[in-house]
């Protein structure tokens, strides 16, 4: 599983790095956990509003910090 935190370096976006971190952890799986603070690869998602959510290459949330809670059951899908 392949998770990117797209942002380009807000509070925001650590929280949210934080949260996913703390998420893959707790769940047992094996993720690799990339932070894209290119502007140019933030756009190629068509994220407008940052910080974004990458589950293997499938944006499932933007412009907000999740839960851990939501992060598992995003991962888990």
């Amino acid at each position: 599983m392949k998770i990117e935190i797209l942002g380009t370096g807000c509070s925001k976006c650590a929280q949210l790095e934080a949260v996913v971190k703390q998420a893959v952890a707790s769940s047992g799986k094996f993720a690799q956990i990339l932070k894209v603070d290119d502007l140019m690869k933030i756009m190629e998602y068509q994220v407008i509003s940052t910080p974004g959510l990458v589950i293997d290459g499938k944006v499932v949330s933007s412009g907000k910090v999740l839960s851990v809670d939501e992060v598992l059951a995003l991962i888990n899908k």
